[in-house]
Parts: C-alpha cells; structure tokens; sequence
C-alpha cells in the first residue's frame, strides 16, 4: 500500500501543489479559507482497517491548539462502504467492504485511473477547511482470464498449406488492466500440428490465432480436441481455459477406387428378365458431395449390350434388362467406370458368359436365418462360432450332373452340405465376428456343374456393433511432477482413453475414482487433469489415485488408470530452532571445546532445501558451533569473574536459492566455582598496627578486619577467625566470624604490641579457600618511638596458638593443622597474583582513603589511633589514629 501525492498524468503539477501545501506554515491562526486536495493512492481488495493516510499530519497541522481539531467525512455512505476516518487525528482506514476497482470503476482505463473522491470537514469552525481527498484505487490481478464460451469450435480445410492462420474469435476477457490483463495464449495439446500465435490490434486488444505446423488429412483424423489457455501477467499468473474443438473440413483430394477391378459372371441362356447378375463397389474416403461416386459404361460398350445389361447408376448393380434367347454359348465384356468430382474415372471390367441351355435352368433358392433384407444380412457381432446364415438348395438339376458349391470371398464364413440331403447347403459362420475390425463382408455363392454351368449368387452381410470393447487408456500409470505452491485449477496432464466402438457406445468420459482427494478436478469429456488448490510437499509429498474411463454404451464398460502426482520441494520453510531461545548453565573453567548445550533446529523441505548450517552471529571469537550436530562450544576456558554472561544470536540457514534462515538467542550463564580465595582488605598490610589504650574496657570493639570474595553464593561467604597470637592471656581477643570485628574481652595489664593472625575463610566446596593477615595492636598511651614499634612488627617471634577456628570441628587434631607460617612461600605467592588481578581495587581504595584524611594530617602533626568504641570522643580519636597509622 503506498501514499503518493500526485497522479500518473500530471507528475510535476501535482508535485508543485503538494509541494507548496506542504511548505506553507500552518497554525491555528492561518486561513483555511481554500480547499486543500490530497491523493492518496491504495490497492484494491484491501482488509478492513488497513491505514491509507494521516490529513492531519499531511496538511501539517498543529495539535496542541484549544479547542482540538476534529475531523469529519461529508458523504457518510462512502465513509461506511469503503473508509473510516479518525475525528481527532484525521487519519484514514479502509472500512470493512473491501474495494473492487473492476466494480466501481468498470469503464476507467489505465491511463485514466480509477479513483474514489472524499470531502473532509476540518473543525470546529475556526479552523474550518475543505479537503478534497482523492484515492488512487491501483490494480491488483485478481481476475482470471475468462473465455466467452467454455467450447470454441473452429474449422480448417485439410489442405491448409504449413503456417496457414486462422482468428481464435471468441478471445479470453479479463478485468484487470495492462499487465494483469490477457498477456499471451498456449495449447495444451498441439498435437504436432499446430500452434498458436497472438496479435495486438489497435486498441491494444489481443487475438490468438491458430497456426498450422504440418500437413493435415481428414482421412487420418477428422478432428482435433485439446484446451487452449489464455494467461494473465500476474505473479503468479492466473489462468482461464475453454475446450478448443478443431475440425477438418473435407477437399476433394481422393479419387474413386474399385474393390474389385475384374469381375466375372456365368449365365444360363434361359436366365429370366431382372435376374442379378453383379454389384460393383467403388470406395471414396472424402466426405459429401466430394465422396459421391456415379457409375457408368464407357463409351466401347456396344449400345444394344447396354440395353441388355442394365447399370444401376447409384448403387453398380447390373441386373439382365431383358430375357435371353441363345442357342449358343458366347460372351458379353462390360467396361464400367467409376466417376467422381473431379476425378479420372476407376475403371472395372465384368465379364458376362452365356452358357447353353440344355434342360430347365437351375436354380438357388436361397432361405435365410439371419435377419435379412434386399440381399443384406445383418449379424450381431456377439454370435458365438458356426451361427448359421442361411439355407440354400439347388433345384433343376440334371440328376446324372454332379455339383459343386463354394464361397467366395473373404471372412469367416463356410458353406457346408447340410446334413444327409442332397443339394442343400448351410452357410454360417466359423468365428466371432468382430466389427472394429471389419463391418461388412460381400460373398459370392458359386454353383458349378459337369457341363460348366455356374451360377454366381451375391450376399452382403453387415456386422452390428454392440458394447463389447471397454475404454483403453494410452497409458495405465500416468506419473506426474508439479512444484509445490503451484496456482490453483493447474493443469496437470490430458488423460486419453479411446473406445473403437461406434456411436455413443465409443464415447468415453473421464471420472475420478472414490480414493481421489477432493483437490483433484478432472473434465469428463477431455481428460484435463487439474489441481483445484495449492500443493504443500510438507503437507504431503505423493499422491495416488484411480481415474475411470467409461464408455456410454449398454451395459457400460470401464477401465481405469493409475495417476500418480509427486509434489516437487520449494524452499518456502525457513530452517525453525525448537526453542524460541535458548539458555545453557556451564561451571566457569569449563574446558575449552568441551560441548556447552546443543541447538535443535529443523526444516520441513526436501533435499538442500532442508539442509541447515548455523553460525555465530556475534561472538565467534570466543565461541564456535558444530553445524552438523549443532553443539556450542567455547574455544578457552571461560572465568566467570571476568564475564559471568554470554548472549549470543545463532542463524540457521538452509540450502535454497535463495536461502531462508532465521535467528535464536543463546544466553550461556557461567556458574560460579570456589576458585578465588578472599582478599583481605583491611588491615592492609601484615606490618601495620593500632593504637589500643590500656584503659579500654572488655567489651570494646578495637578493630575490624575486611575482606571481600570474587566468587559468588557459598563460595564467597567469608568466615574470620584467629588461629595464632602474640601476647596476652588466651581469650584476651574475640572476632565475629560473620563481619570480622574483633572485640577486647579482657583488661590489657601490660604495654607493648600484641599480634593476632586471623584466617579469613570462604564456604566454597568441596575445599574451602582461606587468606591470613596479621592484626597488630600497640598498647600504649600513645605513639613516642615508631622507628621501636617497627621493630618490634620486624621481629620473628612465635606466635601461639589462640582458638580452634570455626570449621576445626571437621578437621583431625594436629599442630600441623594451625602451623600457617611454613606456608608463607605459597601465601606470598597467592598474594602476588591476587594483588595482580585487584591492582585496580587496590588503587581505588588508596584514593578513597587518601581523600579522606586530607583534612585531619593538616590540622594535627601527631594523632592517636582510635578504638573501635562504641561512644564518646575517644572512639573518633582512635578511630583516625589507627587509620593513620595504617597508612
């Protein structure tokens, strides 16, 4: 759906106006006096609520005035059937009747468009203004092509010469205009002998015309059926098709031909007026008045032999004209020609002997069994084997005379004596007879004597068809390919069966069997195979079902067809993750390339439509994916302390061309393992001390110490405890296992320094990590010799052991287990890099304190370090002294 602000015809006016209304200011003191129009331009057929424009926004309007603008369509039908408008905005909607430009615009063309014109009332009166709002209703192809008849008939002379043309009058329509409209015309079937061509005449119209490509001959097929398709431009293109019924008129290109060019006659010299004596039979395939055929003597035939032979001009039966009187034998020769439009005559020659008359003349009296008339004898095909035909006896014979009887021609026929009678003979059949084969069958029955008297007797039997031939498809498995997504009422293939069986009985129509889904459509009198709706190969990728052909005669017989459609892959799925997305738990340290989650992921298509190889969008310097098995994995070990969370964006992409592909978020969360013991941030050094006076009660917090954990949960709970001292009575110091405060429980009776070294321990598993500080305490007054506390801080001295720390319940008895000082190499060694990796901690917390205690070394050249009391000044004077000396 676009927006424009102009018309095709008038490009650079339009976009002059609009161009002024939109770079005039407008507020809500401006004149709005003169109609503003705006075009606006849609497709057809859209859903309801689909947004066309914003008036307010184009006519740049200012929202924030009092009263508010309200806007207001004036023709409320229109507003109802095709728009909607919002009153405080000005925006417009498609209503819920979908617009048909075919409908409201039926005679507009391309040039001039197709629009639908609004008045928009722009409120309250102060600010009132006319819009004139013009929507541009574009095309959309949703019209087929149509044909004005579903059957066109055409006819072509069979001596149309190679690309002779012939108008397809009754064209396809089709609604939609330029492209959408009729692009092009094509045959289902050309059957080799034709094509089709399309011409443009003035108005644009097109006209298919029919080509021909080859030779034809009415005689070899009288007529061609196929569908012709008339096809839009649209994408895809919509189709409409009508059965094109193309016949082949008749010329006169066949002369007359004699079946049988010499024929021979014997008669009796007695032989009576009217007897017959031979029919000629002359054959033109053509049709009508170019298939009439006239007999006819040629010109060396005698006139008193055609008066006594008479020639049946019609039909080429000669017959005795009149009654013979010879007392000797002779002969007549007759030249018969075949005539024919245009046509040199066939010529046949009957030979007609006179034999002797010495007793009465023999006769064959026929008697017949089978239906029979004026000579003709019709049999139904369906007779089984020796049907008898007809009797016949031979009469005036000279008993001292012996007779032969036999049959002439060809067919399964015989004549046989009948019986123990003499001079009777029985004609029937020998096999079924088979009228696709042969329909008509013309015997001579031939009587012959001792004294060579023949007598020639002619029969004509004719086969009557019957039902007895089922349809035959040119093939029983029709196997067929279509791309999936196709268009609906597709063309498959042309199913063809044919029946020789004559009339209606040979008449085949096509019906698809009980298996055959609904989606199917076949026509029942051409075979056209169509696909009603669109295939989806994922849906199903094979289809089988049986078509009938059944003829219309009595009864009815049928044979059937295998069909068999293979829905051919599309690569219209993009490749689908199983999850929306996706969330892994890996324990930092992981090892690297160890398999962190796997990505299931699928995709419906066939072949390298279906195949998916996934990538790292983002972060692939750290991680890597295996495309075949779509296992993450991380190339180094990952530290959660330096990046506890991973988001990453996976594509999967198919095969296709071009390929689809589609994207999933993987979060990667780290779970923390104890691998970071706690760095002791307070006292800062294990050569620092705090002032503590002599006075101080128990019960007095004197000190803290700090220290924090990088690690997470369990891991980073830290525990304090003293495991050593120097000086004083045992329990003299108490800590707080939870916040590291260390408290006097007991008067402090003599000067000097005490050292505590307290183990600061996490709750990790399976092993816990521990650090060590040193907290020193000088008890004095104050502070007169430094450089002598120094020394003292120096000095090696034992350090006895002063409590079990909290976790020795778990532990086995043992100096060993508190004996921490031979393990300094290691302790300096964990330092080191713990002090490495915190260095920025380390620096900030300098600053901070630095800042701190700015005021306080300008103010005051010696300070006490102060007591962690719970009241009074000489908590806050401690409190500084032990600060200061700590740096």
């Amino acid at each position: 759906m676009f927006r424009s602000r102009y018309s095709s015809k008038r490009d650079s006016i339009w976009g002059f106006y609009i161009l002024m209304l939109y770079t005039t200011p407008l507020s809500c003191l401006a004149n709005f006096s003169q109609a503003k129009e705006l075009i606006y331009k849609i497709k057809e057929g859209l859903p309801k609520g689909t947004f066309i424009g914003a008036i307010g926004v184009d006519l740049r309007l200012d929202f924030t005035v009092e009263p508010p603008f309200l806007f207001s369509l004036t023709q409320k039908k229109v507003s109802e059937q095709y728009v909607n408008i919002n009153n405080t905005t000005g925006e417009l909607y498609t209503s819920a009747a979908e617009i048909d430009r075919e409908t409201l615009c039926p005679y507009s063309s391309e040039e001039q468009g197709c629009f639908l014109s609004l008045d928009v009332f722009v409120l309250p009166q102060q600010y009132f203004q006319l819009v004139k709002v013009k929507l541009l209703i574009e095309d959309v192809n949703d019209n087929r092509p149509k044909f004005p008849t579903d059957e066109i008939r055409m006819s072509v002379p069979e001596n149309t010469p190679i690309n002779g043309r012939f108008a397809v009058e009754q064209s396809a329509i089709d609604p939609d205009l330029g492209i959408y409209g009729v692009q092009t015309y094509w045959l289902v079937n050309d059957f080799g002998v034709f094509t089709l061509d399309v011409e443009e005449n003035d108005g644009g119209e097109l006209t298919p015309f029919l080509i021909v490509t080859n030779f034809l001959d009415r005689e070899t097929q009288a007529e061609y059926v196929t569908d012709i398709i008339a096809e839009d431009g649209g994408t895809p293109p919509l189709l409409g098709a009508a059965t094109l019924k193309i016949a082949i008129t008749d010329v006169n290109d066949n002369c007359p031909k004699f079946t049988e060019s010499q024929v021979n006659v014997t008669l009796h010299g007695n032989t009576s007026k009217g007897a017959q004596l031979a029919r000629l039979h002359a054959f033109d395939p053509d049709l009508g008045a170019n298939a009439q055929i006239s007999y006819a003597y040629s010109e060396r035939v005698p006139r008193d032999t055609r008066s006594l032979f008479h020639l049946d001009k019609i039909t080429g039966g000669i017959k005795l004209a009149r009654k013979l009187d010879f007392i000797t034998t002779t002969f007549y020769k007759l030249t018969v020609l075949a005539n024919g439009p245009g046509c040199i005559p066939a010529v046949a020659t009957v030979t007609v002997y006179i034999t002797k008359v010495v007793t009465g003349p023999p006769a064959v009296i026929p008697r017949y069994i089978a239906p029979e008339k004026d000579g003709v004898v019709t049999l139904k095909e369906s007779e089984p084997a020796f049907s008898p035909i007809a009797f016949f006896t031979i009469k005036n014979m000279d008993k001292s005379q012996r007779v032969d009887c036999y049959l002439e021609g060809f067919g399964p026929f015989r004549l046989v004596p009948y019986q123990q009678l003499e001079n009777e003979y029985l004609l029937e059949t020998t096999e079924t007879l088979d009228y696709e084969r042969t329909q008509e069958y013309e015997l001579i029955l031939v009587a012959n004597n001792t004294q060579g008297l023949i007598i020639k007797t002619f029969l004509k039997v004719q086969v009557l068809d019957e039902n007895d031939n089922a349809p035959v498809f040119q093939q029983s498995l029709v196997e067929i390919s279509i791309e999936e997504n196709n268009s609906p009422n597709t063309f498959l293939t042309q199913l063809q069966a044919s029946d020789p069986d004559s009339e209606s009985r040979g008449e085949v129509i096509y019906i698809l069997g009980g298996d055959t889904p609904g989606i199917f459509v076949v026509d029942h009198l051409t075979g056209v195979l169509t696909v009603a709706t669109s295939l989806d190969r994922e849906e199903k990728e094979k289809y089988r079902f049986i078509v009938r052909a059944v003829d219309q005669g009595t009864p009815r017989r049928e044979s059937i067809a295998t069909v068999v459609v293979t829905v051919l892959d599309r690569n219209d799925n993009s490749p689908r993750f199983i999850n929306k997305d996706f969330t892994f738990f890996v324990p930092e340290n992981f090892p690297g390339y160890g398999e962190i989650g796997v990505l299931s992921v699928t995709d419906p298509d066939a072949g390298k439509n279906g195949w998916v190889a996934l990538s790292i969008l983002n972060g692939s310097d750290i991680f890597m994916i295996d495309t075949g098995r779509g296992a993450l994995r991380a190339k180094t070990s990952l530290d959660r302390e330096q990046q506890g969370t991973y988001q990453l964006w996976i594509e999967a992409a198919d095969g296709g061309v071009p390929a689809l592909s589609s994207v999933t978020m993987v979060t990667v969360l780290l779970l923390d393992v104890n691998d970071n013991p706690p760095v002791v941030l307070f006292p800062q050094s294990n050569q620092s001390y705090m002032l503590v006076l002599p006075d101080t009660t128990p019960g007095t917090s004197i000190a803290e110490v700090y220290a924090v954990d990088k690690d997470t949960g369990m891991n980073a709970v830290i525990a304090y405890s003293i495991i050593k001292r120097k000086g004083g009575e045992p329990g003299s110091f108490a800590i707080d296992p939870e916040t590291g405060n260390i408290t006097l429980k007991r008067e402090l009776s003599n000067r000097g320094l005490y050292s505590l070294l307290v183990k600061v321990s996490d709750h990790g598993q399976p092993e816990p990590l521990y650090s060590t500080v040193m907290v020193n305490f000088f008890v004095n007054e104050t502070v007169s010799n430094e450089s002598y506390i120094q020394s003292l801080l120096t000095r090696d001295v034992d350090i006895e052991v002063e409590e079990k720390p909290w976790y020795i319940s778990q532990m086995t008895d043992g100096p060993e287990r508190y004996e921490l000082f031979p393990c300094r190499p290691i302790l300096i060694s964990l330092s080191v890099a713990c002090l490495g990796l915190f260095s920025l901690v380390l620096v900030l917390i300098s600053y901070i304190c630095c800042k701190r205690f700015k005021k306080i070394r300008k103010k005051r050249s010696e300070v006490e370090v102060p007591l962690k009391l719970k009241n009074g000044s000489t908590n806050f004077l401690n409190r500084k002294l032990r600060q200061m000396s700590n740096i």
